[in-house]
């Protein structure tokens, strides 16, 4: 008998795409406090470079905006800003974070988010056949085309990507 994935329930940005008709795989794992990318990445047996984070920043006028990003790189903040014609960008403080989007910080989707935001993607992400992206919950994670990015929630492609 085959080993039976844990059920998960339906998260708001699963609801988002099953809506939209976007296929998607669920992957849920053992959530660990501050594992980041590299712990999902690990259990799921994928690259971390495969895993993208959903970062909420915010500019010099505390607008809060979306990068999505590798998990085994950084945003280069400084990049990022000249790019979008700020004067700065920084991450917003968790419990900012959690009210902008409506998920907790370690499970944030950024599909259906409570307050509609300006996405961007590292334009690197978009090269890739297939990505894990969170499903709007701690411990599980998406598999989809990062094309989605772009058609569904206009992400606008950038250059930001810093080292890890």
């Amino acid at each position: 008998m085959a080993a039976r994935k844990p059920h998960v329930s339906q998260t708001p940005a699963m609801l988002f795409l099953q809506r939209r008709g976007v296929a998607f795989e669920v992957h849920p794992f053992r959530y660990v406090d501050h594992g980041g990318a590299g712990e999902s990445a690990r259990q799921l047996g994928v690259s971390e470079h495969l895993v993208v984070k959903t970062l909420v920043m915010q500019d010099e006028a505390s607008r809060p905006l979306i990068v999505l990003m590798h998990g085994d790189r950084s945003v280069s903040t400084r990049d990022l800003a000249r790019q979008i014609g700020a004067k700065s960008i920084e991450p917003c403080k968790p419990e900012v974070a959690e009210r902008h989007s409506g998920y907790q910080v370690g499970g944030t989707s950024p599909f259906a988010t409570r307050k509609s935001m300006p996405v961007y993607v590292e334009r690197s992400v978009l090269a890739l056949e297939s990505v894990y992206v969170s499903a709007g919950r701690r411990g599980c994670l998406l598999s989809i085309a990062p094309a989605v990015f772009v058609s569904l929630l206009g992400a606008e492609p950038v250059n930001c990507a810093g080292t890890s």
